[in-house]
């Protein structure tokens, strides 16, 4: 059976006037059930409210556009509530509790990758919502309610009842919502736009990691991410990860050419990716871009809290390392063409700009 790396595009789940909920399918995308992968997108129009809910995945969230509030509460602790921005990437573990709410009048769209190994679904996320026509407590007789919350039966109805939006919904303008606090930012959100630069060539492209050590709650959400931005025309170095680790990629603007290469030698994808899109690289693969005119920027999960690369190409790669004779042997090419191979990419570089 052929592996399907095509890359896809998510396709509406629900919304409203608040704003809509999408989801890649595992049904288009094999490697998402394959793989255990969720991923999805939360697009929230001024005033729009995601209700309070908890899902079945760990996940990373990635702000792609806007700016907004999130709420989120990990078990048995307080709420946090924290303003969030383009570029923020926040850590959500197993339990936790989020809600999050759009007050500006730029649409606030959120992407989500995560793991669905102890999920209901493999390769789809399965949230609880808190209230709402689909809410856990409308499943629940007035009865247990009752005695949960120490309550009568009409307040029971009233509380239940009210809200008969699903998922999302979209708030009066003059409602006010909790305000955010700076302090509460720390530990739980990175910002990939602004944080130290973890690769930096000229010309060429920067990475931000995220792992253990700049966003603790990595550890418990078990997979890493990083942001990759590369300027036109230049080159992400072949490589593949080496700890069995699959590679969750979304294009986050800008376009490209992608090839990967599986078992055999085989090119097993070469195609054109641009925003919006989504495609995953199975363990081992080898993978390359090459950015259009205009540049390209990705946003990925690897399967691992602190993943570990081996490039192909560069001063740090395999080849470097292996002897001249063992290159000649491997290649079956005199000293001379082994000796020009050698001496090309002598950088530590990942990222290649295009020849002058």
């Amino acid at each position: 059976m052929e592996l399907d790396l095509t890359p896809k595009l998510p396709k509406k789940v629900y919304g409203g006037d608040g704003g809509s909920y999408s989801a890649w399918c595992p049904e288009e995308l094999p490697m998402l059930k394959q793989g255990n992968i969720g991923a999805a997108k939360l697009a929230l129009e001024q005033h729009g409210f995601a209700v309070p809910r908890y899902s079945d995945s760990s996940k990373v969230a990635y702000v792609l556009q806007g700016s907004g509030t999130a709420g989120i509460v990990l078990p048995e602790k307080e709420e946090k509530v924290i303003a969030i921005k383009k570029g923020d990437s926040i850590a959500l573990p197993f339990g936790v509790v989020t809600w999050w709410f759009n007050n500006e009048e730029t649409e606030l769209v959120i992407l989500f990758l995560g793991e669905t190994h102890k999920g209901h679904k493999a390769g789809e996320f399965t949230d609880f919502y808190l209230t709402g026509s689909n809410g856990i407590f409308t499943g629940f007789s007035t009865e247990f309610v009752g005695r949960a919350w120490d309550l009568d039966e009409s307040t029971v109805k009233k509380l239940v009842g009210s809200q008969t939006g699903k998922g999302i919904v979209k708030l009066d303008a003059g409602f006010k919502m909790p305000q955010p606090k700076k302090e509460d930012r720390d530990g739980f959100v990175l910002n990939c736009l602004e944080a130290p630069l973890d690769v930096d060539i000229k010309d060429g492209g920067r990475v931000v990691v995220l792992n253990t050590k700049n966003l603790p709650l990595v550890g418990e959400v078990g997979f890493g991410a990083d942001l990759v931005r590369i300027d036109g025309h230049s080159m992400c170095s072949p490589g593949f990860s080496c700890d069995s680790a699959l590679q969750v990629t979304y294009i986050v603007g800008g376009s490209g050419r992608v090839q990967v290469v599986g078992a055999d030698g085989k090119r097993v994808l070469e195609t054109h990716i641009k925003a919006g899109s989504l495609f995953i690289v199975p363990r081992f693969f080898v993978v390359s871009k090459i950015a259009d005119s205009d540049g390209m920027s990705w946003f990925s999960i690897v399967t691992t809290p602190d993943p570990i690369f081996t490039h192909l190409a560069g001063r740090t790669s395999v080849w470097k390392a292996l002897s001249p004779e063992v290159l000649q042997a491997t290649f079956k090419v005199d000293p001379e063409v082994e000796k020009s191979f050698r001496s090309k990419r002598t950088s530590d570089a990942i990222f290649f700009p295009p020849s002058n």
